[in-house]
């Protein structure tokens, strides 16, 4: 009896529920409960009318929280009831969601280990689940806290594209620049991608969003502006997109002038690709007379490393004539410089002009976005990728999707 009273009470059991028996299986370490019910009514979980009981379910088991290092399992037959409007139901039971194998508070457990994990596989090793079993209880997380999520405006969005597997196979995830969070997640980085975030907004929500952050890809500025109110005036384009743009162009001028070196029979760019990747005042000490010495040379690498470091001073300004006049004069240095991968993004940028320019007004940046992909990217590492898309999608979501994911 003191057995029966001392889980009733860790299971948090009320009236009629109570534990009719205890079964203690030392060589198994596992203890399994049977619950059983006093006569009474019980709610329609669909309409909460209250009906007399019609008939049992068969027996099942639900997976509990260990006790000390004993397994244990909850089993019960569940009521039935017949409810003029909807049938033949299944009662809710306190101890357990319908359909889960768990019981509540051995799904929080298991959230909480995934999410110190990071991993499926880390917490199925802590707790013996199979990773199927626990990966029912993360997608069930997912489900649940998308279901709870309120729809509330959004000022500012941040676009990007997250790699699922090598052979350009993408995510698309939107994020709430304010808030850090993962808003939505779409496969591959096409217009549809993009737009069905978009058509899923109701009319406020489009409304308030003041500005979408994103890199200068056609499919995401073309659903921009189709799915947004005046959303081509709200787009402004990701300085940190831009620099690594002209970064790579340097890049590319240092390797085309080390070929043209070697073809004449010596480089002295040999061992140098990093050397030009850092800004002034981020260069490494051990790296400074290197670049003095490159730079006292006049190579064009040289020259291209000047041209995307003035680019910088570009998002210092907060007005816009004069961020104009500072956009004509570096883009006529760029376009005079006879370096076909800096005349190239300095294109792009005129193209674009609107939305680089439109930094002054607004000036936030994808810094978050870059921060969650970061952690999105740390995640996939630790789980030596995934089976599919559809569960990394999941992973996204539960990770940084500031969802409510337990169980009440």
């Amino acid at each position: 009896m003191q057995d029966t009273k001392l889980f009733e009470t860790i299971l948090g059991l009320q009236a009629p529920w109570h534990i009719a028996r205890v079964e203690l299986k030392t060589d198994e370490k596992r203890v399994d409960l049977w619950l059983e019910h006093e006569p009474s009514r019980w709610p329609c979980p669909d309409c909460d009318t209250e009906l007399p009981g019609f008939d049992h379910a068969e027996e099942r088991a639900w997976r509990h929280l260990d006790t000390c290092q004993f397994q244990t399992h909850v089993h019960a037959a569940i009521p039935r009831v017949q409810c003029s409007t909807h049938g033949v139901k299944q009662v809710r039971v306190p101890w357990a969601e319908p359909r889960s194998r768990f019981t509540l508070l051995m799904e929080r457990l298991v959230i909480d280990l995934i999410l110190q994990c990071s991993t499926v596989k880390g917490a199925c090793a802590i707790v013996g689940l199979s990773w199927d079993e626990a990966w029912g209880i993360m997608q069930r997380a997912v489900a649940r806290g998308q279901a709870r999520k309120e729809a509330r405006p959004i000022a500012y969005l941040g676009v990007d594209e997250k790699a699922f597997r090598k052979g350009h196979r993408y995510h698309t995830v939107v994020c709430d620049l304010e808030r850090s969070t993962v808003e939505f997640v779409a496969e591959e980085r096409k217009t549809e991608s993009l737009a069905g975030y978009y058509r899923q907004l109701t009319d406020v929500q489009q409304a308030a969003v003041q500005v979408v952050a994103m890199d200068m890809w056609e499919p995401y500025i073309g659903a921009t502006h189709a799915g947004l109110p005046n959303g081509g005036e709200k787009i402004v384009f990701d300085r940190f997109h831009i620099m690594r743009d002209m970064t790579k162009a340097v890049d590319t001028v240092r390797k085309q002038e080390h070929r043209e070196f070697l073809g004449a029979g010596g480089s002295p760019l040999t061992g140098t690709k990093y050397v030009w990747l850092f800004s002034d005042e981020n260069r490494p000490e051990y790296h400074a007379k290197t670049f003095a010495t490159l730079q006292a040379l006049n190579l064009k690498v040289g020259r291209a490393w000047a041209i995307k470091e003035a680019l910088r001073t570009l998002w210092t300004y907060r007005q816009l004539a004069a961020v104009k006049r500072f956009f004509t004069r570096w883009y006529g240095w760029a376009v005079r410089s006879r370096l076909e991968p800096v005349k190239r993004v300095a294109a792009t940028l005129k193209r674009h002009l609107d939305g680089v320019l439109r930094f002054v007004k607004h000036p936030i940046t994808n810094g978050i976005a870059e921060g969650l992909n970061s952690k999105i990217m740390s995640i996939k590492r630790k789980a030596g990728g995934f089976r599919n898309p559809s569960n990394f999608t999941t992973a996204i979501y539960f990770h940084c999707g500031g969802l409510d994911l337990y169980p009440r």
